[in-house]
């Protein structure tokens, strides 16, 4: 520090920065260092949107032969009618014999009779061969060539699969006498199996006319079942309103030809099976028949819309409906004809009547199929098929359906890249559902056989998750279900899969950009370790290392205990070193390319490239964590750290990158803040001098700027000033007070104050008309600037240490000097009370804490060397 040279009584010390060391806290600092330590801010990575829909973008890790297919054939032979029958069915053997037509006596309670068995088997033959039908070859595709037993007979065709049981119930006297089944073979070359109640419509209107009566009134009216939910209703009912398995009622089948029933319990199922026995005759088989003959793909979507609505309010949705064989045998072969509507529609009933395993993959695939095309996204908002979707997720097994899974969230995905059904998929509460369906497979541990298998399934998971995290309710979604914990959880399991990684990190990537799910990652300590790995393990997958990169940045942006804990971390100065030194190669031999080709073809991208973009998001790190006061000055001390930012001023123009120039120097001139010993910064201060001059010689005035601030904290050293001095430098920054900018001021300011500290060098200020320019800085900017005006204060105190007159030291501007310290000094005039409380606290604070002492001293000064004091006006400010 230089002592006072003055002749008088008047000892007085220089004003500059950091005049005399001492200790202070990380609070002090930070508050002190306005516009010395800046944290920096950047762009999120951009993530294009894939050309086409795929189960696994086009820049996926996973090869062809390791991943399941995008592009797939589905027919009706996809399915398995086996597994078609109801859950309660029991298997019966064919009879050897022909069953004999038991009578039974009516009652009051019962009019219905068995309709009489065809005389011959030629007459079966011709009945059957008028009711069965082909689906037709349409315009836009084929159904599969299979017979199917015409609706107008009371049961389906008997086949291998599942016999034909009759459930026509007489009664008498409260007792069930017999029920009959019975199949006929005959010595023709069909072979084909009938069941015995082959009828005519007349007949079977007679069948169901009398008993049918009472319960038509009761569809009508909506009143059968005691849900509620046997109304009429035009509109597509979605799946997640259907009755669950374990609550729809069901319907035992005869164990044999005879069944004896006694008691209510066994009534009431009488009285359910007759129902749904007449409910499938009148409501089921006319659209079954209906999707048999119609080949016109309007008509047949419309009459699947029909279907669905007459199942759902015949309570006949899932997997206890005894004739869901026939029905689902219907649906498949629709899925032949090549109509997306259509498909979709069919897909939507399947999912409903729960099938399981190949089934369901198939019905998973098939919605998949849909979601794939974009064009098909206005009919799936119109057709809930995701509520089917969620269905699934949320109930089936994850291990016994994991391919199914698969697919399913697969559309799923599709269809969050549409903002209609993404906002609607946040309405439905997919997002917690997909938490929870992440915790399930979080539960799986690595040496499970599924394990393996169900990264496949994570990956179109966390791909929706991360289309999600697009919306605000969204967002707040995700923080409340804990999404971060199991994010991380899920990182750690598969850090081998990068397909998994990215995903998540783009999560991160987005969702940190906010404060709130910020605060929540910063808090799970855990992430640091888990970014540190990714980073080390994948160092070379610039898409991933960015945004690792980006996450870092917005974790230490704001939050000093981020800062300190990511600095602690075993190896984290060292990991990034080494992406540091990295990237600064690949960027060195892009840049000897540009320089060979510069006599072919002079451009240069205009946009950062993918590698200086790393470095960018890199250097931004450092810039941030150089904020903490002990993490700054161990940073400051890395001399590894500071040759790198060097050599980015170095090889690199502000033209080439601005970005990536000016977050170097200001980089640079955070760890210059630090005087510590072994201080990297200080030994190569005048290196760093020699480019910053070449950033402060460009006409880009943020890196001008930018130069100027760091020169703020190295002209604290003598070499530093004489080489401002040496190369003109000082008239730069007198030159930048009239900016009329508050920033670039105080930037400016702080290397003249340094300046004059040095009487040799105090003369300069006056010769480049400096004076001036402060007074004018010191009347636009004091009032609403505390800082600014003390610092201002602190260049003329330094500047006037040897005043012997104050009009030969402040020359024409004395007068207004004065005036404008007298009014600055004077609390009502000075101070703006319109100003809310809280901000004229602050401002109140520092005016008396920084501004008033040293203007109260400088204006003492002055008067006390000026012998004429003009009439002063004082204009409010």
């Amino acid at each position: 520090m230089h002592a006072s040279k003055n002749k008088n009584t008047e000892k007085a010390e220089p004003f500059y920065r950091l005049s005399v060391p001492k200790q202070k806290t990380s609070s002090e600092i930070i508050n002190e260092a306005r516009n010395v330590l800046r944290t920096l801010r950047t762009r999120r990575p951009f993530t294009p949107t894939e050309d086409q829909r795929k189960l696994f973008g086009s820049g996926s890790s996973r090869t062809p032969q390791n991943r399941p297919p995008s592009v797939f054939s589905l027919h009706a032979s996809s399915f398995d009618l086996a597994e078609s029958r109801p859950v309660s069915g029991v298997r019966l053997s064919p009879l050897d014999h022909k069953p004999i037509l038991v009578t039974f006596a009516k009652d009051e309670d019962s009019s219905i009779c068995l309709p009489k068995p065809p005389a011959s088997a030629a007459e079966v033959r011709k009945v059957s061969s008028v009711r069965a039908r082909l689906f037709r070859r349409t315009s836009q595709g084929n159904f599969l060539s299979a017979e199917m037993v015409p609706p107008d007979q009371n049961e389906e065709k008997l086949d291998s699969e599942e016999p034909a049981m009759m459930n026509n119930l007489c009664r008498s006297n409260n007792n069930c006498l017999a029920e009959q089944r019975s199949y006929t073979p005959f010595n023709d070359e069909s072979r084909k199996l009938i069941c015995n109640e082959v009828i005519s419509r007349s007949e079977r209107e007679d069948f169901l006319k009398e008993k049918a009566g009472k319960f038509l009134f009761q569809v009508r009216e909506g009143s059968v079942n005691t849900d509620g939910r046997f109304a009429d209703e035009e509109q597509q009912f979605p799946c997640d309103q259907m009755k669950k398995p374990g609550t729809s009622s069901s319907w035992p089948r005869s164990t044999g030809w005879k069944r004896r029933v006694t008691g209510l319990e066994d009534e009431t199922r009488i009285n359910e099976s007759e129902q749904e026995e007449i409910f499938w005759h009148i409501k089921i088989l006319p659209i079954l028949h209906e999707l048999e003959k119609e080949d016109n793909i309007e008509n047949l979507c419309l009459a699947c819309i029909k279907l669905y609505q007459a199942l759902h309010e015949g309570n006949m949705l899932g997997k206890r409906f005894k004739r869901r064989s026939v029905l689902l045998k219907t649906l498949y072969k629709l899925v032949d004809i090549d109509s997306d509507p259509l498909c979709l529609k069919v897909a939507k009933i399947i999912l409903a009547m729960k099938v399981d395993e190949k089934n369901l993959l198939s019905v998973c695939k098939l919605a998949f199929k849909i979601c794939r095309n974009e064009k098909n996204d206005y009919i799936i908002q119109n057709d809930r098929l995701l509520d089917c979707l969620l269905e699934v997720l949320r109930t089936e097994d994850l291990q016994k359906n994991n391919e199914a899974l698969l697919y399913c969230m697969g559309a799923i995905k599709f269809m969050s890249g549409n903002a209609v059904l993404l906002n609607e998929m946040v309405i439905k509460g997919a997002v917690e559902m997909l938490l929870q369906l992440m915790k399930r497979i979080n539960n799986i541990k690595e040496n499970d056989t599924y394990f393996s298998n169900l990264g496949h399934l994570v990956v179109q998971l966390t791909a929706t998750l991360r289309n999600l995290a697009d919306l605000p309710p969204a967002r707040r979604q995700l923080i409340c279900g804990g999404a971060v914990s199991e994010l991380c959880v899920a990182l750690e399991q598969r850090m081998n899969d990068k397909d998994v990684c990215t995903y998540i990190v783009r999560i991160f990537s987005k969702l940190s950009s906010y404060d709130d799910f910020c605060a929540a990652l910063a808090d799970c300590s855990r992430c640091y370790i888990l970014f540190l790995a990714l980073l080390n393990k994948h160092q070379k997958q610039q898409d991933l290392v960015i945004r690792i990169i980006f996450i870092l940045g917005n974790l230490t942006e704001e939050n000093n205990q981020a800062r300190e804990q990511f600095f602690k971390e075993k190896g984290s100065v060292n990991t990034l070193i080494s992406l540091f030194q990295t990237y600064h190669e690949l960027d060195l031999n892009a840049q000897k390319w540009y320089h060979e080709r510069e006599g072919e073809e002079k451009t240069h991208p205009k946009h950062p490239s993918e590698t200086e973009d790393v470095l960018i998001k890199l250097i931004r790190v450092l810039a941030n964590l150089s904020i903490h006061p002990s993490v700054g000055a161990a940073l400051a001390a890395a001399h590894r750290v500071v040759e790198l930012l060097v050599t980015v001023l170095e090889y690199k123009s502000v033209d080439d990158c601005e970005e990536l120039v000016i977050n170097a120097a200001t980089t640079i001139n955070n760890l210059s803040y630090y005087k510590v010993k072994s201080s990297a910064v200080q030994d190569r201060k005048l290196h760093i001098a020699e480019m910053l001059l070449k950033l402060l010689m460009s006409n880009n005035m943020d890196g001008v700027v930018e130069a100027v601030r760091v020169f703020g904290n190295l002209s604290q050293y003598h070499e530093i000033c004489d080489f401002i001095i040496q190369k003109k430098i000082y008239k730069f920054v007198i030159a930048l007070l009239d900016a009329k900018k508050q920033d670039v001021c105080f930037s400016a300011c702080g290397v003249l104050l340094n300046l004059t500290v040095d009487e040799n060098k105090r003369a300069l200020l006056m010769e480049e008309g400096g004076i001036g320019k402060l007074v004018d800085c010191l009347r636009d900017f004091g009032p609403s600037d505390w800082d600014l005006a003390c610092l201002i204060c602190k260049t003329l105190w330094n500047y006037s240490e040897n005043i012997t007159s104050a009009a030969s030291c402040f020359g024409e501007d004395t007068d207004l000097v004065v005036v404008l310290l007298t009014s600055l000094l004077d609390e009502e005039l000075a101070l703006d009370y319109s100003l809310d409380r809280d901000l004229r606290d602050y401002h109140k604070l520092y005016w008396e804490r920084e501004f008033k002492p040293v203007a109260e001293k400088l204006l003492d000064r002055i008067q006390r060397h000026h012998s004429f004091l003009p009439t002063v006006t004082i204009t409010p400010f």
